[in-house]
């Protein structure tokens, strides 16, 4: 078992580094204040770079490359900055892998060439205001009507809402209870009866849109089915790569904060000498050292055992669960380590602590993570009703 990169992953992730560092530091605490999405022209410049879809098939105008090499651009993204790094996050690791292992393919041809360009935007409509953890009692509903759906309900929770193109809403398809009732359309942006509520303003995420999203009689053409009711479980295995990416959005920011306090420690002084040098320091950064490195591990794991196909939900759920913990731990640490330093938004770390807490709620908190682990270690689901 071979745990180093190869000569080209290696290049790729340095290639990354590079960019992110030159081109993309004054644009990240740009976002970082405003609380703006980064420009459409940014993703051109991901495209041309050809950041954007780089696990995708190239027949659809992706890289061809494998999870990890994924992993290895959005996690030297990240670092920097998780809004800056979205647009990759959303191209490899978000619900462009539903439509992309499961939608028809005229949908494939329209949508995953366009988001390769830069062109654009898929975000995924999931949550509403009763079904977050218990998803499949969401009540948004398609009615087939002749050649299109018409769609009703109320979506929450969206990273994207009102600034994507276009989404794959979870909705119910017909009148069966549950899971069997589920399936996935994809709506465009711009169609009638479709509007998003006030932009939200979080602790963190600056720079990530999110609204509730409202759908009044939407009409989606019949072919914009990506899949059809009953799906639930395969919209869920597609799911389990995008935690993949919110680990490696867990992993980047609490790398990059062990890197920068490990740097701070050495240089900063007291009573004469580097905080280093106190054993307390030294036992601080063994155990956040210890803690980035294992994320790592079962975040690696998950994507290469993959391979090109979706992680199993039992090593994706590991992994995320275990990296949300870690980028929380990490962070505190290192805000510990820098005192006042560390609590200053004239320093990077107040920011990292921020977005790393938010990682372990998005894409299915911690708890659920570890009711996923303890279903797949018996091989069978718990409900939580009743």
């Amino acid at each position: 078992m071979d745990f180093t990169l190869s000569e080209e992953q290696e290049a790729l992730r340095d290639t990354v580094r590079r960019f992110a560092q030159e081109e993309l530091s004054g644009l990240a605490r740009q976002v970082e204040e405003e609380d703006t999405p980064p420009g459409r022209d940014l993703l051109k410049r991901y495209a041309e770079l050809g950041l954007l879809g780089v696990n995708l098939d190239p027949a659809y105008g992706g890289a061809g490359g494998s999870h990890l090499d994924a992993v290895l651009v959005l996690e030297e993204v990240a670092k920097l900055s998780p809004a800056l790094a979205f647009p990759i996050f959303e191209s490899c690791f978000g619900p462009i892998l539903a439509i992309a292992h499961f939608a028809p393919e005229a949908l494939r041809q329209r949508v995953i060439p366009a988001v390769c360009r830069g062109e654009t935007i898929v975000a995924v409509a999931m949550s509403e205001a009763d079904a977050g953890s218990a998803l499949t009692d969401l009540k948004t509903r398609a009615r087939l009507d002749a050649d299109h759906y018409v769609v009703s309900g109320q979506k929450r929770w969206c990273s994207g809402a009102g600034h994507a193109d276009a989404y794959v809403v979870y909705c119910r398809l017909n009148d069966d209870l549950g899971a069997k009732g589920i399936g996935a359309l994809l709506i465009e942006k711009d169609s009638p009866g479709f509007s998003f509520g006030r932009r939200e303003r979080h602790m963190g995420f600056r720079g990530i849109a999110s609204a509730d999203m409202y759908f009044d009689d939407v009409e989606v053409p019949a072919e914009n089915l990506i899949v059809p009711a009953g799906g639930f479980r395969r919209l869920m295995e597609a799911f389990d790569l995008e935690r993949c990416g919110n680990t490696t959005m867990s992993l980047a920011i609490g790398q990059s904060a062990f890197d920068y306090v490990l740097d701070y420690v050495q240089e900063r002084q007291q009573f004469g000498k580097p905080l280093v040098d106190f054993q307390a320091v030294q036992l601080a950064l063994a155990e956040m050292k210890m803690q980035v490195d294992a994320a790592r591990l079962l975040l690696y794991r998950a994507v290469v055992n993959a391979v090109s196909g979706l992680p199993s939900v039992g090593d994706s759920s590991i992994a995320k669960c275990f990296a949300n913990q870690m980028v929380r731990e990490v962070t505190g640490k290192a805000m510990q380590l820098m005192g006042g330093y560390g609590y200053s938004t004239a320093f990077p770390i107040e920011q990292k602590m921020r977005d790393g807490w938010g990682w372990g709620i998005a894409g299915g908190a911690i708890d659920i993570q570890k009711v996923n682990i303890a279903a797949a270690l018996v091989g069978r689901r718990f409900s939580q009703r009743g």
